[in-house]
């Protein structure tokens, strides 16, 4: 019994003993996690760049620009240098630093000694820069890589004590590629030709290269649109206005009087003003249509109206004799309309269709106005962030590009017609004697 007593005893020693133990084990764990960790004595607050991007606001590598970079240094520590480090590609060499020192608003005179070697940048300060110091380090002339992508500023600092750290990346700076364009626009910009060019404010104003060539690249989706859009509407509004036509010659008085209405009311309201009701009236009841979609349909509407009086026209300066022979042999009405009529009449009219193809060409302007993303409103977007008007000039460049093969088209077109109804134009050969000699044997 003795024995069992003094073991029991020993037992309930031990688990307490344990129990202590364990438990001084957990208090230390403890304090070991909420136990505050060094803090670092530079930390970073942002780095930026400026846009270099002619008449735009973004970053484009391989061109320069001017880095900014800000830190501040934490309470009870100092800083005695600072190096910056770029990715792969960019450089630091040629470039300028300009280094501001603020403790609050008040400005810190700061000695420093800057050396710049391809991807990095070190600045050393002949007085450590104290505690609560807001740095900023101003790199003019400075490269970002020339591929493009998102740009880390990382680097390192060393502290008061003479101890080194790595410097808390800044958020990546969003650049884009240095294409060939961007090179021109470089290119441009040193050249001293357009250097005086731009010297002249109305020349700058309205015809600065640089913008004009960046605005070919930034407009063209623009273009393609614009094109895209009438090229679809107008054989709709072809079909259309042939309808139209028929129906307003015809002998049924209702058809007449629709084909009137439809004609006179979209030819003696502004296109503007069609375009207006279409993308805001419908909405309204509830019927959404993409805005591409929907601008094609209002170009095809407004452009059959006019195109139904250019068939009219066509359809009644045939003489009525093609009438009179078609009925002699037995055609009928409808036969000689699309046998006889109609291909003297398009013949007549491919001029003034094509007149009108290049008038509702250049109306596809007026769907900017209503957030169709068509040339004038790529243009549009680039002045507002230019300032400059040369985007407007560059769009006018895009539509000659179209309109004026297709003018000197409709001249060449009118010409021959005219010759040919004067009795010109090739005619056959007369065989010689010889020749009807020699056909003869």
């Amino acid at each position: 019994m003795g024995q069992a007593k003094v073991s029991e005893r020993v037992a309930r020693v031990l688990g307490r003993a344990l129990m202590a133990l364990a438990l001084l084990c957990a208090l230390c764990a403890g304090s070991a996690l909420v136990a505050p960790t060094q803090a670092d004595a530079l930390t970073t607050n942002k780095a930026t760049a400026r846009p270099n991007e002619d008449g735009g606001d973004r970053v484009i590598g391989g061109i320069e620009t001017r880095l900014t970079w800000e830190g501040t240094v934490e309470d009870g520590e100092e800083v005695a240098s600072v190096t910056l480090e770029l990715a792969e590609g960019g450089s630091f060499d040629d470039s300028t630093t300009r280094v501001t020192a603020l403790e609050g608003l008040d400005r810190i005179d700061v000695d420093s000694d800057v050396s710049a070697d391809g991807e990095e940048l070190t600045v050393e300060f002949s007085e450590p820069i104290p505690a609560g110091t807001l740095l900023r380090l101003e790199v003019e002339g400075m490269r970002f890589s020339s591929e493009g992508g998102a740009q880390v500023v990382a680097g390192s600092y060393v502290d008061g004590a003479g101890d080194d750290h790595a410097l808390e990346d800044a958020a990546p700076i969003e650049t884009i590629s240095n294409t060939w364009m961007q090179q021109a626009v470089h290119w441009l910009d040193e050249n001293e030709l357009v250097q005086a060019w731009n010297s002249n404010r109305f020349l700058d104003m309205f015809l600065q290269p640089q913008l004009m060539l960046t605005s070919l690249g930034s407009l063209l989706p623009g273009w393609l649109l614009c094109l895209g859009i009438v090229v679809v509407a107008y054989p709709f509004a072809i079909i259309l206005g042939l309808l139209m036509s028929l129906m307003k010659i015809s002998r049924f008085r209702l058809l007449r009087a629709v084909a009137i209405t439809y004609v006179n009311v979209l030819r003696g309201t502004p296109l503007f003003l069609q375009i207006y009701i279409a993308f805001f009236g419908l909405p309204m009841l509830n019927i959404n249509i993409d805005n591409t979609v929907l601008g094609v349909c209002v170009m095809a509407i407004n452009s059959s109206a006019y195109l139904a009086e250019i068939f009219r026209a066509g359809i009644q300066s045939i003489p009525q004799g093609q009438y009179e022979a078609a009925a002699s042999i037995g055609m009928g009405r409808m036969q000689t309309m699309f046998w006889i009529i109609l291909p003297q009449t398009i013949r007549r009219i491919i001029p003034t269709i094509t007149s009108d193809f290049i008038t509702s060409y250049k109306d596809t302007s007026l769907l900017s106005s209503v957030g169709v993303m068509e040339l004038m409103m790529f243009a549009k977007n680039a002045v507002s962030v230019s300032g400059n008007i040369t985007p407007y000039v560059t769009a006018a460049l895009f539509y000659l590009v179209v309109t004026l093969p297709l003018i000197k088209v409709v001249g060449i077109i009118e010409k021959r017609i005219e010759r040919s109804e004067r009795g010109g134009g090739p005619r056959p050969q007369v065989a010689t004697a010889s020749e009807g000699g020699e056909q003869d044997a």
